[in-house]
């Protein structure tokens, strides 16, 4: 068991970079914008959502080199690609070299939400995977917080130059977990499946379980794909359940509005009365609360279940959003406003944050496990994408074209949210304490 914890935390360092390289940027936005005088249509274009749309293409292309490269492999190279993101960024002298370094550092989040909770779900047992593929969001989260805090340290640092250290700093941790990733071994199912190296695949798996029970999953691993013979495409009639989980849960998590919230959470608390270096200052807070939660959420998987974490999640959205919203639209406190906040931030981590990569790396069969996590995380960053690229236009000064009604956008979220109750409670299947191959059983038609 040490093994594998000590192999999900490294691997899941890959979510700190992730959480430090989307949410650094809400520290830099305003001085960049002032520096480089942009619009907020090239400014949410190129500057704020470029990251995205790296994001976009790393997460649906990273399923090829997670599949064919192996997990391992494309874990190195995704820290490759944030370390030359943040040093690109750090010294870009104009938006569009900047844009392109962010797209690259993009490309490595993207490729990180595809192939980090694969090779975490797939060197867990049954009994702990919620708790471990949790592990890359409570590492998302404490990067995010990390993120606030070294923006709020780094302010003043360097007069103008500021934003660059708060984008340069990031090549550290990524150097770091690059070299650390070299000591992982490759995925016990990835060598059996892909290598056809059983000898490999079991050695790993010893390290995993007794001896016994290693040859026992080997088998079931081996007859799992001899049961499969046949195409590798993924959008066939039989996985049409499970490629609508991937979406859906997906689409419901960025039409929370949780990123609207978290990349913008300066200029949101800015205008809730809370402005300048205060506003920096309670991005922390905001942070703090997403972490402790986080590990709530990350606590219970494994006891209450992804299905009833997202219940829950949803119940807090649905009350946090319509309390956000109103206190825009009646200028209510601004600390009464920042509790709401940090309610609907809460919301997010203990539901839909906690559940969101462990469950989608579970409910793909292994021959196409890859590609459906592509499928899931690629909806994940398309929305995102799309939401941070039409965001200044609600937040940018005069030119916002809901500059005095931006609560309209809070009661919208929490419109969709009662959707993603009902969907919960509905149609959510359970998956906790049920192994890769079983699930697969249960959620793939045996007549297809």
């Amino acid at each position: 068991m040490k093994e594998i914890t000590k192999w999900s935390i490294t691997v899941a360092l890959a979510g700190f970079l992730f959480g430090f390289d989307t949410v650094v940027i809400s520290g830099a936005n305003q001085p960049i914008k002032d520096i480089w005088e942009l619009s907020p249509l090239f400014h949410g274009t190129f500057i704020m959502s470029m990251a995205l749309w790296g994001t976009v293409l790393g997460s649906l292309m990273g399923g090829i080199p997670t599949k064919k490269l192996g997990r391992k492999k494309t874990l190195f190279w995704i820290g490759v690609l944030f370390f030359a993101s943040a040093l690109g960024s750090a010294i870009a002298p104009d938006p569009y070299s900047f844009s392109f370094f962010r797209f690259i550092g993009g490309v490595g989040v993207g490729i990180s939400s595809v192939a980090a909770p694969i090779y975490i779900s797939e060197i867990t047992t049954s009994s702990n995977r919620g708790k471990l593929g949790g592990l890359y969001q409570f590492c998302l989260v404490f990067g995010i917080l990390i993120a606030f805090v070294s923006n709020w340290l780094l302010k003043g640092f360097d007069g103008a130059n500021d934003w660059r250290w708060m984008l340069g700093v990031e090549a550290i941790p990524a150097l770091l977990y690059t070299l650390m990733v070299l000591k992982v071994p490759n995925s016990p199912r990835w060598l059996a499946l892909q290598k056809k190296d059983d000898q490999g695949a079991l050695e790993v798996l010893n390290k995993i379980y007794t001896p016994e029970d290693a040859a026992i999953q080997l088998k079931e691993i081996k007859a799992d794909s001899d049961n499969q013979k046949g195409s590798n495409t993924l959008f066939q009639k039989k996985y049409n359940r499970v490629l609508w989980l991937g979406f859906l849960i997906a689409f419901f998590n960025q039409l929370s509005g949780i990123n609207f919230v978290l990349y913008y959470a300066p200029e949101i608390l800015e205008q809730a009365g809370l402005g300048g270096s205060e506003s920096l200052f309670n991005s922390i807070a905001i942070g703090i609360v997403n972490l402790v939660f986080t590990i709530i959420g990350v606590r219970l998987l494994d006891k209450l279940g992804r299905r009833q974490l997202m219940i829950i999640g949803s119940i807090g959205y649905i009350f946090s959003l319509i309390m956000v919203g109103i206190c825009f639209q009646q200028e209510l406190s601004s600390t009464l406003t920042l509790l709401f906040i940090c309610l609907f931030v809460a919301s997010h981590a203990i539901g839909q944050g906690a559940v969101i990569w462990v469950f989608i790396s579970e409910i793909f069969p292994n021959r196409v496990r890859a590609y459906g996590q592509s499928w899931g995380t690629g909806t994940h960053w398309v929305f995102a994408a799309i939401i941070t690229l039409i965001t200044p236009f609600f937040l940018d000064g005069q030119e916002g074209v809901l500059k005095d009604a931006v609560w309209y956008i809070y009661y919208f979220f929490a419109a969709m949210m009662v959707l993603q109750l009902f969907w919960a409670i509905f149609k959510m299947p359970e998956t906790k304490g049920v192994s890769l191959e079983a699930l697969e059983k249960k959620l793939i038609p045996e007549d297809e």
